[in-house]
């Protein structure tokens, strides 16, 4: 017998909430949580990647803190919910799917992290959020200003808790949940529930109920896997854009950032638009990214494992391992950006000759089984994967700003010759006007785990039905 929202405990509001966006059943990880989460005890949850984890925790998240703060009074700098994430894009994310709920009962939520001016996020902590969504970097930050305190938390919750758990994560992690009250209610959920995680459950959980929804290296049973061997640089470029040709959407995975630039400036200049996605980025590039790829004006998005966890986009019919990646868990993280939430998917692993031991390996720690084939023996299942191919799109030509330096003319040219004589100017008179303090900073952001960065992307799918973190 199927369970419902309200028979595992929903609140109604929450039920309404959940049937405006289509939520009507809880998926396993749900159903397997929710009654221990509602009741308050700290839980710590396993599900594969697309399992639907984030609308398992936000559900109690809310419903707790709601009835917490009935008849309560907000407090400025003073959360009670708390969501830790590794990633501003994750974060950006959660914050998506906990928002429809909080405002069945008028819960404030905003989001933490770097890369990003800390006016906005200052402000609203101030005028008193609820819950905050955050990433381990900028939270400390903020805490260390004074910003913000954790001595009212009453539910922290850590998303990639693998991941979280990690050596470069682990020291902050560890200082954020020290400095929220012991008696708090503690939700830990992840894909995997490795590394370092005994560390975090040892000492901030109390009596933790585990739900495993599968085995920890179990891949999502909807996805087909294919491992397509190469000889060489240029047969593995010719493979690569015929996979990108498809008319749906595809996210290819590379390890460098430079690299990842480089393709999807080749696929677009051949006649395949596409978009990148990288830690290189500024924050408004990687928002325009992402929001053209998910709103599917362009159906590429080349990536390095940046985007491997948190980045949701309705209907990725297939994931390009260009580059393998380097252990397993990334294998199946980057592999769960398609056949999400019950739909399809397919998986493709580029494999060169000196790879093929590496490959091997990985993938039987993922407990994927696929036989490898030459690429140039398997046209008609390249066939299949590519699908209808997507018209061919002339290059866009590049404007004046987007010229080679020192190749500017006309009226750009002068316009830069006035910006050098202004910039001249200002270097010799108006710089002995400035008082310091009157200019705000841009200071950099910081990763996860400490590390300055820059870009944040903000989630551009719909309903949480449709996700699976």
């Amino acid at each position: 017998m199927t369970s419902s929202f309200s028979s595992l405990g929903v609140p109604a509001p929450l039920v309404a909430a959940l049937a405006e966006q289509g939520v009507t059943e809880p998926f396993p990880i749900q159903a397997d949580t929710l009654r221990d989460t509602l009741a308050g005890r700290d839980v710590l949850g396993r599900g594969k990647t697309g399992s639907g984890k984030t609308l398992a925790f936000s559900i109690p998240l809310v419903a707790r803190l709601a009835g917490a703060l009935a008849g309560g009074r907000r407090r400025p700098g003073r959360p009670t919910g708390l969501v830790l994430a590794p990633t501003r894009e994750l974060a950006t994310q959660i914050a998506a799917v906990i928002e429809p709920l909080a405002r069945a009962y008028n819960l404030s939520v905003t989001t933490i992290f770097g890369g990003v001016s800390q006016s906005r996020q200052v402000s609203a902590l101030k005028a008193g959020a609820d819950i905050v969504v955050a990433c381990p970097g900028r939270l400390e930050d903020l805490m260390k200003q004074r910003v913000l305190t954790l001595d009212a938390v009453e539910i922290t919750v850590i998303d990639e808790a693998d991941h979280m758990a990690d050596l470069g994560f682990l020291p902050g992690v560890t200082r954020i949940l020290s400095a929220t009250p012991a008696g708090g209610q503690r939700l830990l959920f992840s894909a995997t529930l490795d590394n370092g995680v005994d560390k975090l459950v040892n000492r901030f959980l109390s009596q933790p109920v585990l739900h495993s929804v599968d085995e920890a290296t179990s891949p999502v049973a909807a996805m087909t896997h294919h491992v397509l061997e190469v000889d060489g640089a240029d047969a593995k470029r010719d493979l690569v854009r015929t996979l990108a040709s498809g008319s749906e959407r595809r996210v290819l995975f590379l390890r460098t950032k430079h690299a990842a630039k480089k393709l999807a400036k080749q696929l677009t200049e051949s006649g395949i638009p596409a978009v990148d996605l990288h830690g290189n980025l500024s924050q408004a590039a990687r928002d325009r990214n992402l929001a053209e790829f998910g709103k599917g004006d362009v159906k590429v998005l080349v990536a390095t494992d940046v985007a491997a966890r948190g980045v949701h986009v309705d209907d990725v019919d297939l994931v390009v391992h260009v580059d393998p990646p380097t252990e397993h868990k990334a294998y199946l993280h980057r592999s769960g950006r398609t056949a999400r939430a019950g739909k399809t998917g397919s998986v493709v692993t580029v494999v060169l000759p000196e790879q093929r031991r590496d490959v091997n390996a990985l993938l039987k720690k993922a407990a994927i089984t696929a036989a490898p084939v030459s690429a140039a023996a398997a046209g008609d299942v390249i066939t299949e994967l590519v699908g209808v191919v997507a018209p061919h799109v002339r290059p866009a030509p590049k404007t004046a700003e987007q010229a080679p330096a020192g190749r500017s003319t006309g009226a750009n040219a002068q316009r830069k010759r006035a910006q050098r004589t202004g910039q001249s100017a200002a270097a010799h008179g108006e710089r002995r006007d400035a008082r310091p303090g009157r200019a705000e900073s841009s200071r950099p952001g910081r990763t996860e785990a400490g590390r300055p960065t820059t870009g944040m992307v903000v989630r551009s799918g719909g309903g949480s039905r449709r996700r699976g973190r």
